[in-house]
């Protein structure tokens, strides 16, 4: 007689066979258990202060360190909607032994992230730093890349300049021919009806054309505004430049004339002499011309950010080194904005870009990697589409956090700049920018010879990179950043942001880059035990 197949038993009710803590549902090398560990580590005072002033009456909220555990390992595993988080702590074991079976809503999640977004930015450099403990910084090869993420906007809701005065003008036109209307009709009922049979509320044909009108032009007055301050900044740029070329004419005109007082009998140094003074009194000149225009420029921004509501701009306040670069937007002579500077409806701050799938609503997503085993040392993001104004704002960004210049950065194309090549120069930084595009399966043709010695800060970044060592050396940028903008998109699936406006996207970035550098953390901790 053949014995009937028996299997386990299984009754989804039972529960008195589970485990007594839910710590034994996970594996002892689980990440969750990492992340918990390492929190206890991390510095969460500025979080924790914002609950100490407040009221201790009321709802009593879950604790800060758990919530932040919880985010961070959300993003990990690539859940960084808080609908999808409050889901995973009821049905994920992982998320409910986080949260010691605790079950948060998502506008709980939603708001902690929005209000504590500084704060969790903040804990980059507190990773890093366990990072460079741990002997995964070395700096040795840097490699600085950039990608272009999606914002959580339409690029069809765009608007040029000159299709916003259009539109405003159809509108208004619009919006009169409904109002004649309603007047007549008005007088058509007073007729018929008596005066005040009629109620005064404007006919929704009206209400949303006067609404399209109003947006439309809030929209225009910040894009003018906008494009006034950029108009400014680069004003004063251009002034504190002439002013620093006059100061450097004038103490050529006062060494020369000083020269000139102890060896009257020279006639060539008395001819010479003439030409600087006549050098410094044009540059004084372009000087003054140059700071009228700029405070010509500030004032008008000014006017433009009130009557758009906006805070003031400071064109003349001192530019923050490690600020990433703004969008430039096309302006005219006189500082308002060209006829195709555009403005998205549902996120201002971003900008239409080239992106690897075609032109996209997005911003710019910098990040410095560490070429030993992939750590980001440095973030950015910018709305600004070329890559050329991030090189300086990152590496100062990289010394910052990492206290330390790289021994060797390496850049692609984008960044190549004689004011870059020059910079890093001046740093003493042995940096490898690409400066031209090169072909894949390509390599350079090897410089021979001795080096001209009039070459140019490109002509030596070029003869630098067609070097055995140099080729050796920028054949590393792609398996040292691209993998990781890889893993992150991909991995994680980060193909377009949740927040809006730039400091809450800068936030989101960093966030996807702390939890990028934990999991490198904890795979070598795992090699290690």
């Amino acid at each position: 007689m053949k014995k009937p197949k028996t299997f386990r038993p299984w009754n989804p009710e039972q529960t008195l066979l589970l485990p007594p803590s839910p710590v034994e549902w996970l594996p002892e090398h689980h990440l969750v258990f990492f992340l918990l560990d390492m929190a206890a580590e991390l510095d969460l005072s500025a979080i924790y202060a914002v609950y100490e002033a407040r009221d201790p009456r009321g709802v009593k909220a879950y604790d800060p360190r758990m919530m932040v555990v919880l985010l961070l390992y959300a993003y990990c595993v690539g859940i960084p909607s808080s609908r999808r988080i409050e889901r995973a702590c009821w049905e994920d074991a992982a998320f409910r032994v986080l949260t010691g079976n605790q079950q948060p809503d998502h506008s709980r999640i939603s708001d902690f992230r929005l209000v504590h977004l500084d704060a969790l930015a903040g804990l980059f450099v507190q990773v890093l730093r366990l990072c460079q403990k741990a002997g995964l910084v070395s700096l040795g090869n840097v490699a600085l890349d950039g990608t272009k993420v999606k914002a959580n906007a339409s690029k069809h809701k765009a608007m040029s300049h000159e299709r916003m005065l259009k539109t405003e003008a159809q509108l208004e036109a619009e919006i009169a021919a409904l109002l004649r209307k309603a007047e007549l009709i008005d007088a058509q009922e007073d007729a018929r009806y008596g005066k005040g049979k009629r109620g005064d509320e404007l006919p929704k044909e009206l209400q949303l054309r006067q609404d399209r009108l109003d947006a439309l032009r809030k929209a225009r007055a910040e894009l003018e505004a906008e494009a006034a301050a950029d108009h400014a900044r680069r004003r004063e740029q251009q002034a504190r430049a002439a002013e620093e070329q006059a100061a450097d004419a004038a103490e050529a005109d006062k060494a020369a004339a000083v020269a000139e007082e102890n060896d009257k009998t020279d006639a060539g140094s008395e001819a010479a002499a003439q030409t600087l003074a006549k050098e410094a009194q044009q540059a004084e000149r372009r000087a003054r011309s140059a700071r009228g225009r700029a405070e010509l420029a500030r004032r008008l921004a000014i006017e433009k950010a009130q009557a758009a509501g906006l805070s003031t701009p400071d064109p003349l306040s001192s530019v923050d080194p490690l600020a990433m670069p703004s969008r430039n937007l096309p302006t005219t002579a006189a500082g308002d904005p060209k006829a195709n500077a555009q403005r998205n409806f549902t996120d201002p701050d971003s900008h239409i870009l080239k992106g690897g799938d075609g032109w996209i609503q997005g911003y710019n997503c910098q990040a410095a990697v560490d070429g030993d085993h992939q750590i980001i040392v440095a973030v950015g993001v910018s709305n600004q589409a070329s890559d050329q104004h991030h090189f300086v704002p990152m590496l100062e960004r990289i010394v910052a956090n990492t206290g330390q210049l790289p021994g060797k950065m390496i850049a692609d194309a984008g960044y190549c700049s004689t004011s870059n090549i020059e910079a890093s120069e001046q740093r003493g930084l042995d940096a490898y920018l690409s400066t031209s595009r090169q072909s894949h399966g390509k390599r350079p043709r090897p410089s021979r010879g001795p080096a001209p010695r009039d070459l140019d800060a490109r002509g030596r970044m070029d003869r630098k990179l067609r070097s055995k060592a140099g080729q050796a050396i920028y054949a590393l940028r792609k398996i040292i950043a691209e993998p990781v903008f890889g893993q992150i998109k991909g991995a994680r699936g980060l193909d377009r942001f949740l927040l809006r406006g730039l400091e809450k996207v800068d936030g989101e970035w960093t966030l996807m880059a702390i939890t990028h550098n934990i999991g490198k953390l904890h795979r070598a901790a795992l090699a290690a035990s």
